[in-house]
C-alpha cells in the first residue's frame, strides 16, 4: 500500500502526455505496411495455386496443426483421422500405393495419412483401438531373400519377437513382390498372418502384387474390392464423388538466393559440395570414376567395367555387397518434357504438402528449379501407372484423348487390356504419352507431383576390398532397346555411366554413390568348397569372391575347391574378364566351366553344364557341406538352376521331393545356399 501514491502519480503523468509519440507513430506505420504486404503476397500466392480451378483437381483442406514428435496416434486424434497407411518400400512403389490409398480414403469417409514405420513408434498400434472405427493398412514390399525393406526392418522384428496384444486393431495388408523370386511376397504374407495371431482383426483379405507381371493391375483390382469391404465392415457409405485432389501446392520463389536452392542433393543442402561422412542413401559420396572400360570385344552390345574411387570416404565394403548409383535423366528427355508442358526450366519453386500433419513436407528437396527436378528427382522414363493417366486426362483439350486416358485408367477388363498394350507392352513413358496425345498439356508443377521419385540403381560389387580397399568395381551392361512404337529407350543409370569417361587432362568425372550391405557372403572358413553360377553380368560378385580367395591363398591359407559356371553368347564377343578367369584357372585357384550359347549349332547354357556335373555338385554340397551361389536372371536361369539342384539331391542323395526341398531350406538357413538375382 505504501507504493500506491507513486503509481497513481505516474499514471497521471502518462495521461498528461500526448496519446501517440513519434516512435509510436513510426511503429504503427511499419505494422500497417507489414500487414498490407502480407495480404498482398498471400493473395498473389493464392492466385498462383488456383490457376487451374477450371479442372476438378483442387487442393485438399489444409490442417494448420504442426506436430514435432513422430506419434502417429496423436496426429490421427488431433486431425480427426481414422486411417493410417504404413509402407515398406525400397524403390518407391510401396510408398506410392500407400499415398493413393490414403488419398482415396476421403471418398469413403476415412480421412487418412501415410506413415513410414521407420519414423514411427509402432508400439502405438496398441492404441489404435482407442480411435473409433480406425484402420491400419500396410503396403509392404519383399526385398532380397524374402527380407523386409530397410525402413520396415524394426517393425518386422518387433512383430516377429513381440507378444503385444493387438486386439481392437483393424488392419489390411497389400504385399508387393515378384513371382520370379523364391520368397514371393514373404513379408506381406507373414505380417498379414502375424497381426491376426496377435489379436488384430483383418478387415479385408491379403492382396499380393506381382511386379513380374502387372503390379498396377494387381493393386487396383485389390483396391476396388478393398473399399467396399471397408464400408461394409464399418457400416459407412461412399460419398460417390471421385474428386481428384492435389497433394501439394505450388509456390514460386524467384527471390531465393542461389545458396538456398537444391541442385540435386538428396537431403542436406550443399551435401554434394561440402561432403561429410557417414555416407549413405540420404548422404551419398561423390566418387571419382578412375576407370570406365568396355568389356565386350564385339557384337554391338556394351558392357562396362567401372571403378569408383572411395579413398577418404570412410566407406567399407565386403565382396557381395551392392553399390548404389544416383543417376540423372537424359537431357533430351528433360527438354522434351519441358516443351510439352510449356515450362521455364529455370523457374525456382517449391511444392508444399497441403497436409501439414504429414512428415513429408515436399515430394523432393525444395526449393529447386524445374530443370533440377526433372533431371535429378523425378523418374521420367518409368511406365506411368493408371492414377497418373486419370489425372493427366483432366488436361486434355481433345475429348477423345481425355476419354482414352480415362478408359485406360479404368478398372474395366477392356481398359486394363488397353493399358497393358498401349502403355506397358509399348514401353511408353510420360514423354511418349504427351507426344502421342498432343492435346494433353499438364502444368509442369502437377507433373512434378505425379511422377515418382528417381531411385538409385544397385549393382553387385565386382571387386574384393582385400585387394582394392580404396576402389569399388561394378560391371554393368548398357541398356538400350527399340520399342514397338519405333522409339529407342535407354537405361537411366547405364546411359549416365557410359557418359562418365575419364579423359586425359580433364578432372575425373564424379558420381553420387553409397554402399548397401548384403547377405551374399563368402563362407567364413576359406577351406569350405563353393560353387558359383553366374552367367553374363551375374559373374560380378563372383569376381570379388575369386579375388578374395586368391588374396587368402597368397596369404598362405588353405583354399577350398572354387568352381565357377559362367555363360555368354560368344567367346569372341562377350566373354567378360576372360584373361583374369583363365589366369586363376592356370594357377590352380579356380575350376572354370564355361558355356558359349551361340558358338555351336545347338544352344549350350550353364544349366546344361550343371546337368553334366551331377557327381561334382553332389560331392561339394552333399558330401563336403559346401556353399552354392546363384547370381543373375531370376525369371528363368535361377529357377532352372534350383530345379537342377533339387534333382541332384533326389538322384545322388536318394531324397524324396519333400526331403530335397527341406535340404535346400536348411542350406538357406545356414547361408550355404544364396541367390543375388534380379528380374
Amino acid at each position: 500500500m505504501e507504493n500506491q501514491p507513486d503509481e497513481l502519480s505516474t499514471a497521471e503523468a502518462v495521461a498528461e502526455e500526448s496519446f501517440l509519440g513519434p516512435i509510436d507513430i513510426c511503429l504503427l506505420v511499419i505494422m500497417i505496411c507489414g500487414a498490407a504486404y502480407y495480404l498482398f503476397t498471400r493473395k498473389k500466392q493464392e492466385s498462383q495455386t488456383s490457376q487451374f480451378k477450371s479442372y476438378s483437381i483442387q487442393p485438399t483442406t489444409v490442417n494448420t496443426m504442426t506436430m514435432a514428435e513422430n506419434s502417429f496416434i496423436k496426429k490421427l486424434k488431433s486431425s480427426g483421422r481414422r486411417l493410417v497407411v504404413f509402407y515398406g518400400s525400397q524403390t518407391g512403389t510401396g510408398e506410392e500405393f500407400a499415398g493413393r490409398l490414403a488419398k482415396e480414403g476421403i471418398r469413403y469417409q476415412m480421412k487418412g495419412m501415410v506413415a513410414d514405420p521407420e519414423e514411427c513408434d509402432m508400439e502405438e498400434l496398441l492404441q489404435m483401438k482407442d480411435i473409433e472405427n480406425s484402420l491400419a493398412v500396410f503396403c509392404l514390399a519383399t526385398y532380397g531373400e524374402g527380407d523386409p525393406t530397410d525402413n520396415c526392418m524394426e517393425f518386422y522384428e518387433w512383430i516377429q519377437n513381440g507378444t503385444a496384444d493387438l486386439t481392437g486393431l483393424n488392419y489390411a495388408v497389400f504385399g508387393l513382390g515378384n513371382k520370379t523370386y523364391e520368397h514371393y511376397n514373404k513379408v506381406g504374407i507373414y505380417v498379414d498372418k502375424r497381426l491376426e495371431e496377435l489379436g488384430a482383426t483383418r478387415v479385408f483379405e491379403l492382396g499380393l502384387g506381382d511386379d513380374d507381371a502387372n503390379i498396377e493391375d494387381d493393386f487396383i483390382t485389390w483396391k476396388d474390392k478393398f473399399w467396399p469391404a471397408v464400408c461394409d465392415f464399418f457400416g459407412i457409405e461412399s460419398t460417390g464423388e471421385d474428386v481428384l485432389t492435389r497433394q501439394y501446392r505450388l509456390l514460386e520463389q524467384p527471390d531465393v538466393t542461389p545458396d538456398r536452392i537444391y541442385t540435386g542433393e538428396i537431403a542436406r543442402l550443399s551435401s554434394l559440395v561440402n561432403q561429410r561422412p557417414p555416407f549413405d542413401a540420404k548422404n551419398p559420396f561423390l566418387a571419382q570414376i578412375k576407370t570406365n572400360r568396355e568389356l565386350h570385344k564385339a557384337g554391338g552390345r556394351s558392357c562396362m567395367h567401372v571403378e569408383f574411387d572411395i579413398e577418404g570416404s570412410k566407406m567399407r565394403y565386403e565382396a557381395g555387397d551392392h553399390l548404389a548409383v544416383y543417376p540423372i535423366n537424359d537431357t533430351d528427355l528433360v527438354l522434351k518434357l519441358a516443351k510439352a508442358c510449356n515450362a521455364d526450366l529455370e523457374t525456382v519453386f517449391s511444392l508444399i504438402n497441403t497436409d501439414t500433419d504429414s512428415s513429408k513436407k515436399h515430394p523432393f528437396p525444395c526449393p529447386t528449379t524445374y530443370r533440377t527436378a526433372l533431371t535429378h528427382y523425378l523418374e521420367i522414363t518409368a511406365i506411368p501407372r493408371t492414377h497418373i493417366l486419370k489425372e493427366l486426362a483432366e488436361y486434355c483439350s481433345d475429348e477423345k484423348e481425355k476419354e482414352f486416358l480415362r478408359f485406360m485408367a479404368s478398372t474395366s477388363v477392356e481398359g486394363k487390356a488397353k493399358y497393358q498394350s498401349w502403355i506397358q507392352d509399348s514401353s511408353r513413358n510420360i514423354v511418349h504419352i504427351l507426344e502421342d496425345l498432343p492435346s494433353c498439356r499438364p502444368p509442369i508443377d502437377h507433373l512434378c507431383e505425379l511422377l515418382p521419385r528417381l531411385q538409385p540403381r544397385y549393382y553387385s560389387i565386382s571387386s574384393s576390398s582385400k585387394i582394392y580397399p580404396q576402389t569399388v568395381h561394378v560391371t554393368a551392361v548398357l541398356v538400350k532397346y527399340e520399342t514397338p512404337t519405333g522409339r529407342v529407350n535407354k537405361g537411366v543409370a547405364t546411359t549416365f555411366l557410359a557418359e562418365k569417361m575419364p579423359k586425359d587432362g580433364e578432372p575425373l568425372p564424379r558420381v553420387p554413390i553409397f554402399i548397401r550391405k548384403s547377405q551374399f557372403r563368402l563362407p567364413a572358413k576359406t577351406e569350405t568348397p563353393l560353387i558359383m553360377v553366374g552367367p553374363g553380368t551375374g559373374l560380378a560378385p563372383f569376381r570379388g569372391f575369386i579375388q578374395e580367395r586368391d588374396f587368402n591363398k597368397q596369404d598362405g591359407k588353405t583354399i577350398g575347391q572354387t568352381i565357377l559356371y559362367f555363360g555368354c553368347r560368344k567367346k569372341s564377343e562377350d566373354y567378360i574378364y576372360q584373361e583374369e578367369l583363365e589366369d586363376y584357372e592356370k594357377r590352380g585357384l579356380l575350376t572354370l566351366r564355361v558355356a558359349f550359347s551361340r558358338d555351336q549349332a545347338h544352344k549350350v547354357y550353364v544349366t546344361h553344364l550343371l546337368q553334366e556335373d551331377t557327381d561334382l555338385i553332389w560331392n561339394v554340397i552333399g558330401e563336403n557341406k559346401g556353399h552354392f551361389y546363384i547370381c543373375g536372371d531370376a525369371k528363368n536361369m535361377a529357377l532352372d538352376v534350383r530345379n537342377i539342384l533339387l534333382n541332384i539331391l533326389k538322384t545322388k542323395g536318394n531324397m524324396s521331393e519333400t526331403e530335397a526341398q527341406q535340404y535346400i531350406k536348411r542350406m538357406e538357413a545356414q547361408k550355404r545356399y544364396s541367390a543375388d538375382v534380379w528380374s
